[in-house]
């Protein structure tokens, strides 16, 4: 039978472009043992946005797709589990898919920056560990404190970070209470921002505050991507003990 498509308009693109290679039995292993994880971090996530626009279904999927990314790129020998490196990157995938559902109230965007600056921390601190374990119980517990400190001020930070995209221009969806505590963190920060060291200070003031994302404002100090990272962490550990303090 004669085609009834001329090849002069089939696309290039189709004809050549190749049929992606089948995942090995390994990844595919990866990917069934953690999916439970795709449902537990779908619903923190539905929970922490409380929005009627983004369903449980949409942050599944998205949430596959990471997973199914993080058994792509897993490395063991970073030392970190594969659960712990794979819900990490199931939330990241979530994030990054609700971020283009677009027409989202702001204070959504406030939240999914919040979760992504808490879980850069927590890839940091998964890292060190794996590099470099406690050396005792009492050392662990000490490490999981300050761990905890840094993860709630990296999600306060992130809250603040978004904020910079509107500034003071109120939104419907904010309350006068929310706005004010808003501006109180603002000063808080900006107060103990002075005590850290010129470069941990630098990075969080491009980042935080200046619109720069992480990398963007890392290579701005003439870091690799990995050193800005390590750098941040420490930033928000010392921005968490100056709080405290103040």
């Amino acid at each position: 039978m004669t085609s009834l498509v001329h090849p002069s308009i089939v696309p290039t693109e189709i004809v050549q472009s190749p049929r992606p290679a089948a995942d090995s039995p390994e990844v595919l292993a990866r990917f069934h043992a953690q999916l439970d994880l795709v449902d537990l971090n779908a619903r923190q996530v539905a929970r922490r946005l409380a929005t009627t626009s983004v369903t449980l279904d949409d942050l599944r999927s998205f949430g596959r797709e990471g997973l199914l990314q993080a058994a792509r790129t897993f490395d063991e020998s970073r030392g970190v589990p594969f659960r712990r490196w794979a819900n990490l990157r199931i939330r990241g995938a979530m994030i990054d898919g609700v971020r283009q559902w677009g027409s989202l109230p702001r204070r959504i965007y406030r939240e999914l920056r919040a979760i992504a600056a808490a879980d850069r921390v927590q890839a940091t601190y998964d890292e060190e560990d794996a590099a470099n374990p406690a050396a005792s119980p009492e050392a662990a517990d000490a490490r999981v404190s300050s761990y905890l400190a840094g993860i709630a001020t990296a999600m306060a930070l992130g809250s603040i970070a978004s904020t910079q995209e509107g500034l003071d221009v109120p939104s419907p969806d904010e309350t006068p209470e929310q706005l004010a505590m808003t501006s109180e963190l603002i000063e808080r920060v900006k107060g103990v921002l002075p005590l850290l060291p010129a470069s941990e200070r630098a990075l969080v003031e491009r980042h935080y505050f200046g619109d720069e994302t992480l990398d963007q404002a890392a290579a701005s100090l003439g870091l690799s991507k990995s050193w800005g990272s390590r750098l941040h962490a420490r930033a928000i550990e010392s921005l968490a003990r100056h709080l405290r303090r103040a």
